[in-house]
């Protein structure tokens, strides 16, 4: 096989998360409409190379950044496309986690979870509700455009805190120390 034969590099689910998240990016910008979006969303998710990427986003400016995970972190991006994201249950969960809903919706249940002393909660949701659920005497920190909080009790000024920053447009984000 001659090196011009070669078949282009296969995409990783990685590789597809980084695309999904210029694509959200060129929307929030105005770069692309809504239907645009949907259609270049199914196409990143079926996506089997690197060439296939790339024609995906060719016209629309070149990322700035690329995600890597740290090792032993897993799950920092979330996104729920037209479907539901759960992370409930005992897991590791990283100081900043980005949520990106489109008609869709997350539930992130931190009440198990092992948590840093700070942690830091991006939430970019379209027509999506995004759920999150604090341990009791959590302090949250809540703002941004269509969050609510609902936390009772009085925070522990030596415990856990959960800044919430979000963009949400046709949806909601909450905060609570309740389950549903």
């Amino acid at each position: 096989m001659s090196v011009d034969q070669r078949p282009a590099p296969r995409a990783s689910d990685l590789d597809r998360d980084a695309l999904l998240v210029r694509l959200h990016r060129a929307y929030a910008e105005g770069r692309l409409d809504e239907p645009e979006l949907d259609e270049r969303i199914g196409r990143a998710l079926s996506a089997r190379t690197h060439d296939d990427l790339d024609r995906i986003a060719a016209d629309l400016p070149a990322r700035r950044t690329v995600w890597t995970p740290e090792p032993g972190v897993s799950g920092r991006l979330q996104v729920a496309y037209r479907s539901e994201v759960r992370r409930t249950g005992r897991w590791r969960c990283p100081e900043t986690l980005a949520v990106m809903a489109h008609k869709g919706g997350c539930l992130l249940d931190l009440r198990d979870a092992d948590l840093p002393a700070r942690v830091t909660v991006w939430v970019l949701a379209h027509r999506s509700t995004v759920r999150i659920v604090v341990p009791p005497g959590t302090r949250v920190e809540a703002g941004g455009a269509g969050v609510s909080t609902s936390v009772t009790g009085a925070p522990a000024w030596d415990g856990v805190t959960v800044r919430v920053r979000s963009l949400v447009h046709r949806g909601a984000a909450e905060v609570t120390d309740r389950p549903a």
